[in-house]
């Protein structure tokens, strides 16, 4: 289905005004025109893509974690809290591994689109091949290139989040799925590899106005970690950009994490 589907939903990133599809581009009314990239993605940056963006690698190792499965259940708690959402969109969504779960799910929703949105250009290319996905390059620090209140599910899934856009674009009853580690979260690759620490307030400021909490689930796990998997994981995020390690230590370790649903009022 591609970009096309989310045909008036999305906006122009110079005037704001809800972009119109032609082939091969998207154009507003004052004629800011952006081409839709041979892979399928629309890219409305507006700019050079940051340089932490996610790069090919980071991406890949992503992918063999996720396909490892050392993940599923946090992804199948998500799933289980967008209910029955039909429109949802992936904020910082990297491979969109967490929203293709949520397109997967549910019996009879064959309606659901998602769009996956990640300031990288790497990112959108990945989750523009995934079935019922489009993928948008745009800045979640900024104002999303979203029309309001056009999403019934907003996923943040250790992703960077910014409430008051999240807010803009849901639907008045929409939720916001948000998934924060917790301090014991991967705490042993950590403390052997000396990497990054976990902000203890990682979980604090979601519920304020507009936003009111429904649900907060902690899934805890253990995960036996061979050392190309502790490799991945440090490949696969912000520690990348850090001088990791060059060489890893197999580990016992968990996932810790909490999957947050709040609920637009």
């Amino acid at each position: 289905m591609g970009i096309g589907q989310f045909a008036g939903a999305l906006t122009c990133p110079v005037c704001g005004s809800v972009l119109a599809f032609e082939p091969g581009r998207a154009a507003c009314p004052r004629r800011h025109s952006f081409d839709i990239a041979r892979q399928g993605y629309l890219n409305l940056l507006n700019g050079p893509q940051p340089k932490n963006a996610d790069t090919w690698a980071m991406l890949a190792a992503r992918g063999r974690v996720h396909d490892a499965g050392l993940f599923d259940p946090v992804a199948d708690a998500v799933a289980a809290a967008v209910s029955g959402a039909r429109t949802i969109l992936e904020a910082g969504a990297g491979t969109a591994h967490y929203l293709a779960r949520c397109l997967d799910a549910g019996v009879g929703l064959d309606a659901r689109k998602g769009l996956a949105l990640d300031v990288s250009t790497a990112a959108a290319r990945v989750a523009a091949k995934r079935p019922r996905v489009a993928a948008v390059v745009a800045d979640v620090w900024k104002t999303l290139p979203l029309a309001d209140a056009g999403f019934d599910a907003v996923l943040c899934v250790f992703a960077p989040r910014n409430l008051a856009e999240f807010a803009r674009v849901l639907r008045p009853g929409g939720r916001l799925i948000a998934v924060t580690p917790n301090p014991g979260h991967l705490a042993a690759v950590r403390s052997a590899h000396a990497l990054l620490a976990i902000p203890a307030d990682k979980g604090a400021a979601l519920e304020r106005p507009p936003f009111e909490l429904v649900d907060a689930v902690a899934v805890r796990y253990a995960v036996p970690l061979s050392r190309a998997q502790v490799a991945d994981l440090i490949a696969m995020g912000p520690n990348a950009f850090h001088h990791p390690p060059a060489n890893t230590l197999a580990v016992e370790d968990h996932v810790d994490v909490t999957v947050w649903t709040l609920e637009r009022r």
